[in-house]
């Protein structure tokens, strides 16, 4: 799954009240850098984006978009290194798949003890470790014979495994900490710092995404198979190191210490509520409430990330059955590219809706946008009118990463958000396995155009779950408001 721009200046109380607040604010809550308590006012002038190196310092943006490039790297790279030494796609497809299984299982346990442990430590020893694991991948490949038989290629496939679930979650983990570094005091503004580093993050992550694959297909093809590897573990060992010891690192203890759910009158005071999100301006005041519906409230978004998942996935494997049909399957990746682009400028765009358009809204709007543009998926005869269908296509898709993430830190429980956070990545992962094998069984019988039908049932799946979450969002809003009614 690379900007600059933005801010608007917020109202503000009385000028003593203010400094009172801000003095009590700075002593309390400590910022991680210097240039987070510059005048938002300083930034209007470029944009809504412009605030984002404000809040985190400039070197911070594009550390932590080549940082996540390995990822993007690995699962492609395991496939091409181990079918280009085995001479076998069943084995490099199940090399490629123990990637995504170990990164699917392993985030959320990173998550976690990044949540109790903080991002620094987990992410040093990640990376020494993830570097370790995929220098291995490249020593087992060529050293243990394995040939085109599964049950000899399983040093292999432990190693691909181990690879993957080490593999430090940059994203993830990005994104909460723009969650902690917008998460100070209560105003709208916040809350549009907050869509503008969400929409930023997934934009990100698409360009990551389509330019890792590329550049392993090129360095692969022109040097050695081994080389998008021994890259990829250069560039962990290098850039991961500097992203967990920057210091916007120091804002996430802070955040977490601070977020605490509401459990009656006796904690409904300011701390109660918690530090704001970008639902607490979207999805109205008290969002922090939510959090009271536990698991259920988790679980939705995790759901719509596994179904993006499968969207992503199937429309993937359709997309190489329909190349095939006509050219090479290799042209697959091409199309899916041009998806991937227009997903990540709708993305950014998100940053400059309107706050009355709310969280829950941009989830069923752009789940609808989804399912009816996947139908269109059926009707190309050629790459040409294929390009096209996917240029429209992926206008919904950044919006609606954007706005689970941002329901994902909304719902988060106390102290878990960098567990909920990589949960949500781990989610697209799996989907990604799930969809690209229903479509593939169905291409394979039925043609590309069964396949395309995955794609169209995650979308509609995605409006479900949407209006679920519309449900769990209300709910938890009204008893926040109760309890606060109550605590008078």
């Amino acid at each position: 799954m690379t900007t600059s721009m933005f801010s608007q200046a917020s109202t503000a109380p009385s000028p003593a009240a203010a400094a009172a607040a801000s003095a009590a604010e700075a002593a309390a809550h400590p910022a991680p850098h210097a240039e987070q308590d510059l005048p938002r006012a300083h930034s209007s002038r470029g944009g809504r984006y412009a605030r984002l190196p404000l809040l985190a310092g400039k070197g911070f943006i594009p550390l932590g978009l080549f940082a996540r490039l390995p990822l993007a790297m690995l699962t492609v790279g395991a496939l091409t290194l181990v079918t280009a030494v085995t001479g076998s796609y069943a084995v490099g497809g199940a090399a490629a798949g123990a990637v995504g299984i170990g990164s699917a299982l392993g985030a959320p346990v990173l998550g976690a003890w990044a949540d109790r442990l903080g991002q620094r430590p987990v992410l040093l020893v990640a990376a020494v470790f993830n570097t370790a694991a995929v220098v291995a991948l490249i020593l087992t490949a060529y050293l243990v014979p394995s040939g085109q038989d599964l049950a000899a290629a399983v040093p292999v496939l432990v190693a691909a495994f181990v690879a993957g679930a080490s593999c430090p979650q940059v994203g993830p983990l990005a994104r909460v900490r723009w969650m902690a570094l917008t998460a100070r005091g209560s105003t709208a503004g916040n809350a549009k710092d907050l869509d503008a580093a969400l929409s930023y993050e997934s934009t990100a992550d698409e360009l990551t995404f389509v330019l890792g694959p590329a550049l392993v297909g090129i360095l692969a093809s022109l040097v050695a198979p081994w080389l998008p590897l021994a890259l990829a573990a250069a560039l962990t060992l290098t850039l991961v190191p500097a992203f967990a010891v920057h210091r916007t690192h120091l804002a996430v203890p802070l955040s977490v210490r601070r977020r605490r759910p509401v459990a009656g009158p006796a904690t409904a005071g300011p701390d109660a509520a918690g530090p704001t999100t970008a639902g607490s301006a979207t999805a109205g005041p008290g969002t922090a409430g939510v959090r009271g519906n536990g698991m259920a409230a988790v679980a939705l978004p995790f759901l719509a990330m596994v179904c993006m998942g499968t969207f992503f996935g199937s429309t993937q494997t359709g997309l190489s059955s329909f190349s095939a049909s006509f050219a090479t399957a290799e042209l697959a990746g091409l199309l899916y590219a041009v998806m991937g682009l227009s997903s990540a400028a709708a993305a950014l765009s998100v940053a400059y809706w309107p706050t009355r358009f709310t969280l829950s809204a941009r989830w069923m709007v752009s789940a609808v946008l989804m399912a009816c543009l996947a139908v269109l998926l059926l009707v190309p005869a050629s790459a040409f009118s294929m390009v096209l269908v996917l240029l429209v296509l992926g206008l919904p898709v950044g919006p609606l990463m954007v706005t689970v993430f941002a329901i994902g830190g909304v719902v988060a429980p106390a102290g878990r958000l960098g567990t909920v956070m990589t949960a949500l990545a781990s989610g697209i992962v799996a989907g990604t396995a799930l969809g690209s094998s229903v479509a593939g069984q169905l291409a394979q019988h039925q043609g590309y155009s069964a396949a395309f039908l995955v794609p169209v049932c995650a979308a509609a799946a995605l409006f479900l779950l949407g209006a679920a979450a519309a449900v769990v969002l209300r709910n938890g809003k009204a008893r926040r408001g109760t309890q606060l009614a109550g605590s008078r």
